[in-house]
């Protein structure tokens, strides 16, 4: 027992989680000393209310990706659930709870649409996923025109208890958002890393031939990490939308960016076969805190903040390219040397 828990504590000291964690702390730090109402708790747990979205689909995007594909649509499906919502609620008198279960099975058969074309036609996910953040966001807009309301206004109104969703403080401190996305983390480490779901999905991801002749059906794994994928964003809609208290079609259009930055700087490969989700929620949590705290400590215009996000994926992704040629590994240790 003490052996096996020496070996864990050994591998997380050479882990890239304990890299994010240190990230982490060091933001912490910095914006600390920059701006002491950085560290005030109240400020600090309300700013993560406003990236807490991209932290939810995150983790389940990364599913996608350990497969080897990618998905850039799940922006587009936060939008879409948000409007199904406003609409069936007020436009079709739906009850709140069933606008939201519609918007749910919406978002998860958009998933399906999705994850059909890639894993049963052999379409490239890149391109899949492309035409469905524009035909996604193409059904949001038909359906915001259906609504009484000018969609540039959006939609408000909700009931207490469905904004209470969102917006509720436990000990009057921690979001309710939080609590959210650490239910989320929990399952989705489970399903990933205890069961043998998640060793299929890495399998895929690793060989998806060899797992096929293994007896896993590649095809239905791949097209559910895609309905997975999608149910994670029409939550993620569904809590932004009670936080907002607005319904609106465009909810959720720039956050693709992030979204990808998040689980490559994760640990994730984009080549698929090797990822973790406890990563994945690190890192998410260090662009959360990134986009909050430069302009609160350094003044930067909320309108550059997707530089330095893309800055941090171009150096994570060179790096690791340079990590796995051993070609250009030897020339910079050559270089390191001299």
């Amino acid at each position: 027992m003490n052996k096996s828990l020496s070996q864990k504590l050994k591998h997380f000291l050479k882990s890239w989680e304990l890299v994010l964690l240190c990230i982490l702390v060091a933001e912490f730090v910095v914006f600390g000393i920059a701006n002491p109402k950085f560290l005030r708790p109240a400020l600090l747990f309300n700013s993560m209310n406003d990236f807490m979205s991209i932290c939810i689909i995150s983790l389940f995007v990364t599913f996608v990706m350990i497969t080897g594909g990618i998905d850039i649509q799940a922006g587009s499906i936060v939008g879409l659930t948000s409007i199904i919502i406003g609409v069936s609620w007020q436009d079709f008198g739906c009850n709140i709870w069933v606008s939201v279960l519609i918007a749910l099975v919406v978002a998860a058969l958009c998933g399906a649409l999705s994850g059909f074309f890639i894993a049963y036609c052999g379409v490239q996910a890149m391109v899949v996923t492309l035409g469905g953040s524009f035909l996604y966001a193409g059904i949001a807009l038909l359906v915001a025109n259906m609504a009484s309301t000018a969609s540039y206004q959006g939609i408000s109104g909700f009931p207490d208890a469905f904004k209470t969703l969102a917006k509720y403080k436990f000990f009057g401190v921690i979001p309710s958002q939080l609590v959210i996305f650490l239910i989320l983390v929990v399952i989705a480490y489970i399903l990933l890393h205890k069961t043998k779901y998640g060793r299929r999905i890495f399998l895929v991801g690793v060989n998806e031939k060899a797992a096929s002749y293994s007896g896993i059906n590649t095809r239905l794994v791949i097209m559910s990490t895609y309905i997975l994928s999608s149910i994670s964003a029409a939550i993620a809609g569904i809590v932004l939308t009670s936080y907002l208290g607005t319904s609106k079609s465009d909810l959720g259009s720039n956050f693709t960016l992030n979204i990808i930055t998040a689980v490559v700087l994760g640990g994730t490969l984009s080549t698929g076969g090797k990822g973790n989700v406890i990563g994945t929620a690190l890192a998410s949590l260090v662009i959360g805190l990134l986009r909050f705290g430069l302009p609160l400590c350094f003044k930067i215009g909320t309108q550059y903040l997707d530089i330095p996000v893309g800055i941090l994926l171009l150096v994570v992704v060179i790096c690791r390219s340079i990590a796995s040629n051993p070609a250009l590994s030897a020339k910079f240790r050559k270089l390191k040397k001299a």
